[in-house]
């Protein structure tokens, strides 16, 4: 099973199926029942949150013949040939790789002709902040007089790169990244689906690998649906395959910081590289787990917010170490922590800037 066959298989086809992004979903589909439908939108946020997805169905409500609320009937004519992706009036384009002056001249062009079969032709620009100055231009020119039947919805993750001329000319939504929850619950809608045998722990920990990107946590389970396709999936399968590192390591590392025992943190660490585990890896969880203790030594009611998806044990342990660490000591611990993981991508010794910044750690008062 591909991450295509997965990520097409299960898109949203209603607004009531899409994940996240509340504010914008009652927004837009609060204008499609209005019949106040604007010009041109700015889908802005960060890479595999809906925004793509959410133009396609705003694309295919507003074109559909027999709207139910605000929801797309997918039976009539224009809803099947939208799904089908045969509709002409539809244009989606991919400034990443269409950038120029001649794409968007082209647009210009096409734009004045009207929809061939739908109500409104729809252009959907996706990374659109990648558009070069004479491209944004003539954009520009095309937002200023747009057709009553033209629609425009520009997607991008920069939307600081767009021109403000455009930006002013668009209604703008903010994307954010989706919930732990979030993506654990679409996953196991897709799983119980697919009749996948998996754990919660694993799911749990694509979801947190997936940094709220609900694209990259579909196509990791792709991933390891490929690897163990006739098992049961259990967590450490998915730590095995994504190269993580089990939580319990940093733990108790932790714990030797803690106890400032420099011999024991430098045999315990290189016990482990031993075994393999990945340097950058694993400092990458170590600055991610003191970033959580500092955040729960500041206020430890954040701990289902700061560590969603993690065991009641591993919870009640880092609020334990939170207490036995003070906030100077993590801060400064994590710039350290931040400065090895630079110098360790140039280091002849991989571990040593690790290593000379725990040592310093130890060493803080």
């Amino acid at each position: 099973m591909s991450n295509l066959v997965l990520y097409r298989k299960y898109r949203p086809q209603t607004f009531k199926d899409f994940i996240g992004q509340k504010h914008v979903v009652t927004t837009i589909t609060n204008e499609i029942v209005s019949g106040m439908i604007s010009h041109a939108y700015m889908f802005s946020g960060h890479r595999g949150t809906g925004k793509t997805t959410l133009a396609r169905l705003f694309a295919k409500a507003i074109n559909c013949q027999n709207l139910k609320g605000s929801e797309p009937c997918n039976k009539c004519p224009s809803c099947l040939e939208i799904n089908g992706g045969k509709a002409v009036d539809i244009i989606e384009i991919d400034a990443a790789s269409n950038r120029g002056i001649d794409e968007i001249r082209s647009i210009r062009e096409g734009i004045k002709f009207a929809p061939n079969f739908l109500k409104y032709k729809v252009l959907i620009l996706d990374e659109a902040h990648q558009l070069s100055k004479d491209a944004a231009n003539a954009l520009l020119k095309i937002l200023e007089e747009p057709p009553s039947y033209a629609v425009f919805i520009l997607a991008t993750t920069e939307a600081h790169k767009m021109i403000p001329t455009i930006a002013s000319r668009c209604q703008r939504f903010d994307f954010y990244k989706l919930s732990f929850d979030e993506v654990v619950e679409k996953l196991s809608f897709i799983c119980k689906k697919e009749g996948i045998d998996i754990e919660k722990e694993a799911l749990g920990l694509i979801a947190s690998a997936s940094e709220g990107s609900m694209r990259d946590a579909e196509g990791t389970l792709n991933q390891v649906l490929n690897f163990l396709p006739d098992t049961k999936i259990k967590a450490e399968d998915v730590q095995l395959l994504l190269g993580l590192v089990d939580i319990n390591l940093v733990v108790e590392l932790t714990d030797y910081l803690i106890k400032k025992d420099k011999s024991g943190a430098l045999k315990f660490l290189n016990d482990n590289i031993e075994k393999g585990i990945d340097i950058p890896e694993f400092t990458k969880t170590l600055i991610d787990y003191l970033r959580k203790l500092l955040i729960l030594k500041i206020d430890s009611n954040l701990i289902n917010s700061v560590m969603p998806g993690e065991t009641k044990e591993v919870g009640e342990k880092a609020k334990e170490q939170a207490e036995g660490l003070t906030e100077e000591v993590l801060k400064k611990t994590l710039n350290l922590l931040l400065d090895a993981d630079n110098k360790s991508k140039y280091a002849s010794i991989q571990q040593l800037p690790l290593e000379l910044a725990l040592i310093e750690s130890i060493g803080i008062e």
